[in-house]
């Protein structure tokens, strides 16, 4: 496989991520079994790089237990501080520590502030965030620090610029380019050599699978044989800005048609005819859908108890397939 160089670090890194956020279930838990297949074939076919988080259920733990022996230094491990647990400087030293503990490491390579806009980046600060880093870095405990993006574009220079960062970690996908960070917040992060790390490059499954027919058709006519999450994937890794996209897998299928894209893309290799079929997709894609949901998560629990993602998910579904659901009138 071919890597790409995070300039900061000098790390050389799987354009394909391994993404534990979405790993299979069973149960209502982490499917043990089929994860670690899942997670020893992508390291065994040249994945180095594996993205989870303090909340992500026990996906850090379970990480912890399977990336021993051989393959604990065959990946760079890349976690985050749940911000919105953070009330004193206490609780950043504590969550580290218990990170570490989870993940059964005494160092984690990359550390990112999860889920930051300039106010809770702000409320951070004033937390003592910068002696935080300071003295986890001094101490061996974390390699590496940068941050995951959830805020508007006009904000993403500035908190780039408010600190020595080594990676990023932004929504980017043909169908949000110019949503939070934007292509521009992408260009400009990697002008200052910050690693920039994508994530939602399939916008939750929407861009993947099936797509209205409109869509599907344009995709067929331009190349029968690559599927809809091929093209959006390419369309990501085309970007020469784009250290690592992050994909969260859960079928053997999923992770060989990524690995496969993966190792043929390279910066600047879509044709002009193949990046004006994306757009053309594009523009049916914001015809039909009606709530730009990626259905992440980052909005739950709710407090009454609704599942606001299988809700928007149910209503873009009901304009982009003509689906009727539960549904007997328009909206």
């Amino acid at each position: 496989m071919q890597y790409r160089k995070i300039q900061k670090t000098d790390d050389e890194i799987s354009p394909m991520g391994f993404g534990a956020m979405r790993l299979p279930l069973k149960n209502g838990k982490i499917d043990r079994e089929k994860a670690s297949e899942l997670i020893y074939h992508a390291i065994d076919n040249g994945v180095n790089f594996i993205d989870t988080a303090y909340l992500y259920g026990d996906s850090e733990s379970f990480l912890g237990e399977i990336l021993q022996g051989e393959y604990k230094d065959k990946v760079k491990i890349c976690t985050k501080l749940p911000t919105i647990n953070v009330r004193k400087y206490e609780d950043m030293e504590n969550i580290l520590q218990e990170q570490l503990d989870r993940l059964q490491r005494d160092s984690i390579d990359y550390y990112l502030m999860h889920a930051v806009d300039l106010k809770s980046m702000n409320r951070l600060l004033k937390r003592d965030l910068l002696k935080f880093i300071s003295k986890a870095k001094k101490e061996g405990k974390i390699k590496h620090v940068g941050f995951s993006y959830h805020g508007p574009k006009e904000e993403f220079p500035l908190l780039i610029d408010g600190y020595d960062w080594d990676v990023v970690m932004v929504q980017y996908n043909y169908f949000d380019e110019n949503v939070q960070a934007s292509m521009e917040g992408i260009e400009y992060a990697a002008s200052k050599r910050i690693g920039v790390l994508v994530m939602e490059p399939l916008k939750g499954g929407i861009l993947a699978g099936k797509m209205p027919k409109e869509a599907e058709d344009i995709f067929k006519k331009a190349n029968p044989n690559k599927s809809t999450a091929e093209w959006a994937f390419e369309w990501v890794l085309n970007n020469r800005n784009v250290t690592c996209v992050l994909s969260g897998m859960n079928s053997m299928e999923q992770l060989n048609e990524n690995l496969a894209v993966a190792e043929r893309t390279t910066p600047l290799s879509m044709t002009f005819e193949e990046m004006e079929t994306v757009e053309l997709v594009k523009r049916v894609m914001r015809n039909s859908l009606k709530i730009n949901c990626s259905t992440c998560g980052y909005c739950m629990p709710c407090p009454q108890g609704v599942n606001i993602p299988e809700c928007m998910k149910i209503y873009n579904e009901k304009y982009l397939f003509g689906h009727k659901g539960m549904f007997n009138q328009s909206f």
